[in-house]
């Protein structure tokens, strides 16, 4: 057999560098042939069986003889770079989409693998406009115009701040759940999800700081409240989960955030109510989009969401929904004053963003392709708390 090339290590030991110039020799010559060589440190003699040996080649004094063996023979492409596929298999694990996946490696269990489960179309833009559109608490925010509010208009903005804490909580919890269920082949969503979760740690840190900036405690806390949130957190479905927060939940809070920054009584307040309703509006946005999707390759969808609806409304049929202080604090900050008149307009105020909720839960479901009357019919059965 022949010598077709030579690899100069120039001194190099193998596991100092040299293996990078002997495997580039390796590249140049066919199966059987050799390659001499020259030029290595001390330990040569003892590295290069063992190297040749893990990588299949046989050596033959001081010339490498190119084994058949290829440990690529059996690699798999995980799909093109571009474009997700349609179902990514467990083999493919954690390999970047496109890249060559080596035969023999682990098997990854990710539920959430089939495109038409997961995937949106806008999912890369939405990830690109949240990454762009992320903002600092700490400069956004002008803490520093403490509020000199009535004592028992403060009161007001602390309940109502608690609860934003509390369904922000459940927020970020139910789509941090779903990520690490997401086969990585869909990234853009995971990305997506990811953010989403992020922008949720940002809201309660400010809603939490709004509550505690001039009072010591945040307010209270129902067991209807909670009982409405852990429905959201016990829905194992994605598809599900996303209608019931995203679509009708995180929708109905767009409605909120933009009527408690039209009645904010205070610069701090205002602010973090128009930065998170930013952020949710992006959250709405891919809910629809993914379901929309996912409602055009599965007839049994809409069915599906339906009855998720239907059922969490009987389960939350015992309990009394949004709870009487954050009702009243509403009021009370729509109404501006004590006055008789006032408060008759800000509960009317009040009534109408509960209509407003109403009629954006209808627009979305009809959006997923539900006939108007049962748009109506779905949207009027969500949950009193609102989310």
């Amino acid at each position: 057999m022949s010598t077709s090339a030579s690899a100069d290590l120039g001194g190099l030991s193998l596991g100092g560098g040299g293996h990078l110039l002997l495997r580039r020799a390796l590249t140049k010559v066919e199966p059987g042939e050799r390659v001499t060589v020259t030029n290595g440190n001390e330990t040569l003699h003892v590295d290069l069986p063992a190297w040749c040996r893990a990588e299949g080649h046989v050596l033959r004094g001081n010339e490498v003889e190119k084994g058949t063996a290829n440990r690529w023979a059996g690699a798999e492409r995980a799909g093109t770079a571009s474009t997700p596929s349609a179902d990514a298999p467990p083999t493919w694990g954690l390999a970047a989409r496109g890249a060559r996946v080596e035969a023999g490696g682990p098997h990854f269990s990710y539920p959430l693998h089939e495109r038409h489960e997961v995937w949106s179309d806008d999912a890369a833009r939405l990830y690109a406009q949240a990454a762009a559109a992320q903002w600092d608490p700490a400069k956004a925010i002008p803490w520093s115009e403490t509020p000199k509010l009535e004592a028992e208009v403060e009161d007001a903005v602390v309940q109502v701040m608690t609860y934003l804490v509390e369904n922000e909580t459940a927020a970020l919890q139910v789509p941090a759940a779903f990520v690490a269920r997401l086969h990585p082949h869909f990234r853009e969503v995971m990305q997506l999800l990811a953010v989403q979760a992020a922008d949720e740690a940002r809201h309660i840190e400010v809603f939490t700081r709004r509550a505690l900036l001039v009072r010591s405690e945040p307010g209270l806390s129902t067991a209807g409240g909670q009982a409405s949130l852990k429905t959201l957190l016990d829905e194992p479905d994605f598809a599900l989960a996303s209608c019931l927060l995203s679509v009708l939940g995180e929708g109905s809070f767009l409605s909120l955030l933009q009527f408690l920054r039209e009645n904010a009584p205070d610069a701090v307040t205002r602010e973090v109510t128009k930065l998170a309703a930013q952020d949710e509006a992006r959250h709405v946005a891919f809910g629809l989009s993914h379901l929309q999707r996912h409602a055009s390759h599965d007839a049994s969808l809409r069915g599906r969401l339906a009855s998720a609806v239907e059922q969490r409304h009987r389960a939350l049929a015992h309990t009394a929904g949004l709870n009487a202080e954050v009702f009243d604090a509403l009021v009370l900050l729509a109404a501006g004053s004590w006055e008789p008149a006032a408060i008759a307009a800000g509960f009317r105020r009040v009534q109408a963003l509960e209509r407003d909720m109403h009629e954006g839960r209808a627009m979305r479901l009809e959006r997923l392709g539900f006939p108007r009357a049962e748009a109506e019919r779905l949207a009027s059965l969500h949950t009193r708390n609102f989310m």
